[in-house]
Order: C-alpha cells, then sequence, then structure tokens
C-alpha cells in the first residue's frame, strides 16, 4: 500500500523522478486553467445575462461575502488568491472519484506548497496594505519583548497549516484503500462519498485560515491621533 502519491514513480531518469504527486498536481492545475478560460470565455456586461453567468456571480458573490466576514475590507482583492486555493484542494478530493487517480494533497510535499504559498501571501498582502514599516512593527506589538514569541507563531502556524491538511486528507485516502481490501464493495463507496465531503470541509477550513492570517496581517491598528468614532 502506498502512503503517498510520491511513491508512484511514473517515469525516472538519473536524479529526475516524475511521480504521482507532480503528475496529479499539474493535472489539477490544468484542469483549473482550462476551466477558468471555459466558464469565463462569454461572459457579458449587459443587462441581459445568461442564466449560467447569474448563477457564477452569485457564487462569486458569496465567496467575496465570506471573505469579508474573515476581517478583509476589500474581498475582490484576495477573492483569486483564496479562491484558488480552495478550488485546488476541493478538486483535489472530488476527483478521487476518477479510477487511478490520487489526491496530491495526500503528500506532505503539496500539503507544505500550499502551506507556504500562504506563508508568502501573509506578508505579502500585509506589507501592501500597511506599508514595510508598518508591518514589521507588527512583530513588536504589544511589547519588543514579542518580537521572537511572533516570528514563532509565523513560523509554526505554517507547519501547522501544512500537516492539517496532510493528515486529514491522508488518512481519508487510506481508510478507503483498506476498506477496499477487507470489505464488500458497497460499504467503501459509501466512504468514498464521506470522503469527498471531508475534502470539501478541508478546502473550506484551508482556505478560512488563509483569510484570517491575511487579515490579520493586514489589520491597521489605531494610532492615539486616530479621530474617536462618533455615537
Amino acid at each position: 500500500m502506498r502512503l503517498s502519491t510520491d511513491q508512484l514513480i511514473f517515469w525516472h531518469h538519473g536524479f529526475f523522478k516524475l511521480n504521482g504527486t507532480i503528475v496529479f498536481t499539474w493535472g489539477l492545475m490544468l484542469v483549473l486553467v482550462v476551466g477558468s478560460k471555459l466558464i469565463t470565455r462569454r461572459l457579458s456586461t449587459d443587462l441581459n445575462r445568461s442564466p449560467w453567468q447569474n448563477l457564477l456571480e452569485i457564487v462569486v458573490n458569496g465567496v467575496e461575502k465570506q471573505i469579508s466576514d474573515v476581517g478583509l475590507k476589500r474581498p475582490e482583492k484576495y477573492i483569486g488568491f483564496l479562491g484558488t486555493l480552495f478550488l485546488f484542494v476541493a478538486l483535489a478530493a472530488l476527483c478521487t472519484v476518477i479510477p487511478g487517480y490520487e489526491p496530491p494533497t495526500g503528500s506532505l510535499s503539496t500539503t507544505a506548497a500550499l502551506a507556504l504559498c500562504v506563508f508568502v501571501a501573509v506578508p505579502w498582502f500585509g506589507i501592501a496594505e500597511q506599508g514595510l514599516g508598518g508591518y514589521l512593527a507588527s512583530y513588536t506589538k504589544p511589547t519588543l519583548i514579542m518580537l521572537p514569541f511572533n516570528i514563532i507563531s509565523e513560523l509554526s502556524r505554517t507547519l501547522a497549516l501544512a500537516v492539517r491538511l496532510f493528515g486529514n486528507m491522508m488518512s481519508g485516502a487510506m481508510i478507503i484503500a483498506i476498506l477496499l481490501t477487507i470489505t464488500p464493495f458497497f460499504f467503501p463507496i459509501i466512504m468514498t462519498l464521506l470522503g469527498l465531503l471531508t475534502g470539501l470541509v478541508q478546502a473550506y477550513i484551508f482556505s478560512i485560515l488563509a483569510a484570517v492570517y491575511i487579515a490579520a496581517a493586514t489589520r491597521r491598528t489605531k494610532s492615539k491621533a486616530d479621530p474617536a468614532p462618533a455615537t
């Protein structure tokens, strides 16, 4: 039994290996790129819009509402990054119904890469919102003593994101694989459906956590000179 798609080797030559993680990851990215191109190729700005475009706009507005509820004031600025994270993790889980496919999110290398994307995006959006000085100053609040603890927090939550997603996705795949070997065919089908639901939940949690971290990095602290809000 393979514990990870890293162990599934499609091509090997010397130092270079083309494993399942690379193949399935790039396959998912290709599906997302081509799918987004096909879905958005006939969008209209007129009042007469197709039912498909109306449905798509409802979904996008719902995602923006979720991002806004987290605390990000301009959700349209972050929907590209957060939406892509959600779609990738969700599609990785949904494609498990395809014979021969194994989700790349069951590999720690993939989940670590996703967590590193969040790790880079947090200071990127934080600096864009507060400026370099304002963002770096947030590491010394409320006192300078908190500087090492805030740095450790940044690193530890990145590791936690990767391990959490890896553990949840891999455990589901392993349970289904074990059940396929020791039980009749019907029961693993039910577990597969539950696995799809779990994958969607993990995609939502991963995206929301990324949004929370970005919201914390982009939140401006009020100075003493700021006027008090009117009552």
